[in-house]
């Protein structure tokens, strides 16, 4: 598959997996699957405790309603990325925002109060310690996301999919519940400008994929994990920048931002693995043949110099921070990341030939 690079399975040779059929998933044991219910259990228990951190700025969830298509996102000083975020999700249909700010301090908090559609929380705990906001959402969508399709993003994550500019997310989900598929995964492509980072302009009105209009085409590697029997997708442009000398350390490229949710179920990490393991089995990976997207990534717009400085001071984005303060001292250098092999981005129909994205049908 052009541009889908190496694809491995270390624990099956069976073809890529549907949520359709989750007999394909790698068998485990008893102790494993019970071992897997507690755990899923104590994420479940971790995050309805964590409702106390949590304190309601403006709950607006009364105005929800059946059928309605609901995303959750933590932030933390977002403020250029938020009209942009809005307008790309309005237009792909959401119907409501759920937001936990994390002591933002930019003028984010105004700016989500005047929104229509939102309804926002805030805490001064530790992102880190609460599983990286996991344990906030969860919570949340335990109280309100039950039966409702969900979309778990970031606040520099755009999700586009196959004629999503033409068909919203409602006509997404109705056809993914035809077919009987309750998850739908995306792979997160790191977009980049040409040019030392930090030294374009961005009116955060417009488009980020305007200066952020490049990306790898591949290499991606994808291998199946068990025993939750989730994908681990790496590669890309952040590997090759910044993680080329230790390609395990990259950063995790595979989520399921999109599910129907039930009150039962718990991410494992961020959005990349769920339990029960079944939800895993919705998204094969660039060049697999199920439906998929793409998250657009625009973490490297021109704030990202500055912003790299205080996130290794802050310690609050990796499990072991001191293992990355490398990567967030050579963003601080502002490389150029374009090179000769680099594409610029055309939109959702080059992904899809390119094998990044998969076809709904």
């Amino acid at each position: 598959m052009p541009g889908a690079g190496i694809r491995t399975a270390t624990t099956r040779n069976e073809p890529p997996l549907t949520d359709t059929a989750t007999d394909k998933l790698p068998p485990i044991g008893w102790v494993q699957r019970y071992r897997l219910r507690l755990k899923r259990r104590r994420l479940l228990w971790r995050s309805f405790r964590s409702r106390h951190q949590l304190s309601s700025l403006r709950n607006q969830t009364a105005r929800i309603r059946p059928g309605n298509i609901l995303t959750f996102t933590t932030l933390r000083n977002e403020i250029t990325r938020m009209p942009w975020f809005f307008r790309h999700y309005r237009a792909l249909g959401v119907d409501h925002f759920l937001i936990v700010d994390n002591g933002s301090d930019d003028g984010s908090v105004d700016y989500l109060l005047q929104q229509p559609d939102v309804s926002l929380w805030q805490t001064s705990d530790s992102y880190r310690a609460s599983r990286y906001g996991l344990d906030w959402l969860t919570w949340l969508q335990m109280r309100y996301g039950h039966d409702h399709w969900t979309l778990m993003v970031d606040a520099d994550e755009l999700l586009i999919y196959s004629d999503h500019d033409s068909t919203s997310l409602h006509d997404l989900t109705t056809a993914l519940d035809r077919q009987g598929r309750t998850v739908f995964g995306a792979l997160m492509l790191d977009l980049y400008p040409k040019g030392p980072l930090g030294e374009q302009a961005y009116d955060p009105e417009t488009d980020p994929t305007g200066i952020l209009s490049w990306f790898d085409p591949g290499p991606y590697r994808a291998q199946w994990q068990g025993p939750l029997g989730n994908l681990w997708v790496q590669g890309g442009a952040r590997e090759r920048m910044f993680f080329s000398d230790r390609p395990r350390h990259s950063p995790t490229l595979n989520k399921i931002p999109l599910v129907r949710w039930s009150r039962r179920y718990a991410f494992v990490n961020s959005c990349h693995s769920a339990l029960p393991r079944h939800l895993n089995a919705g998204y094969d990976g660039p060049g697999g043949r199920g439906p998929s997207g793409v998250l657009l990534h625009t973490k490297f717009l021109p704030e990202v110099v500055h912003k790299s400085k205080i996130e290794k001071a802050r310690r609050q984005h990796f499990h072991d921070p001191d293992v990355f303060g490398t990567y967030y001292d050579a963003i601080g250098n502002r490389p150029d990341m374009w090179t000769p092999d680099s594409i610029r981005f055309e939109g959702w129909a080059q992904l899809q030939n390119l094998g990044l994205m998969g076809k709904l049908v």
